[in-house]
């Protein structure tokens, strides 16, 4: 990775954190494949000077900022009302009442020639699961980054309607862009 050696903070005023979902069953055609939107979100990335292979990052996902920003696909278009339903749902399944922060902690990074490939553990739902990110220098101090997390590795039993006949694929897409360009980068301790 090509971002300079230091602390870095990371949240949504340099970056995005997207979910996709996606939908199964019969009555598929009914639902709508959702792109959502964690609008409370942060990150601490360590980048060591020397060996990039000992950077780490943390995070912290507010389960509550959850924000609905398309829907595609359906018999309608997604309506507000449908918005509302659709971040009511995600509270029960989520259980965010009892468990309203998803975290990661990266455990290693394998820098590659355009990126990286960061393994850690994502707790979300109570449960904890590896994970692993892949992440691309898209342009000088801009990355992508993706990673699939199964639902059901958390204990999480994915949305369901009609009787089954419609359901959440169990695989959610995450997506993070960032921009290192302007990042806040506190000062290394002495």
């Amino acid at each position: 990775m090509a971002a300079s050696a230091g602390q870095v903070r990371l949240g949504p005023d340099n970056g995005h954190l997207i979910l996709r979902t996606g939908r199964q069953g019969v009555a598929s055609k009914v639902g709508h494949d959702l792109t959502i939107e964690v609008t409370d979100w942060s990150a601490q990335l360590d980048l060591p000077a020397d060996t990039p292979a000992d950077a780490t990052v943390t995070a912290q996902i507010n389960l509550e900022s959850l924000q609905v920003r398309e829907g595609t696909g359906g018999v309608k278009p997604l309506t507000d009302k449908d918005r509302g339903e659709i971040h009511g749902n995600a509270r029960r399944i989520l259980a965010v009442d009892r468990h309203p922060h998803a975290t990661f902690q990266s455990s290693q990074v394998t820098p590659i020639a355009s990126g990286a490939t960061v393994t850690g553990t994502l707790t979300l739902h109570g449960a904890s699961a590896p994970i692993e990110l892949h992440v691309r220098e898209v342009t000088p101090h801009r990355y992508h980054g993706t990673a699939v997390v199964v639902q059901s590795a958390y204990g999480i039993k994915p949305y369901t309607a009609f009787l089954g006949a419609l359901k959440l694929r169990d695989e959610v897409e995450v997506e993070v862009d960032i921009d290192l360009s302007g990042a806040e980068r506190p000062t290394r301790p002495s």
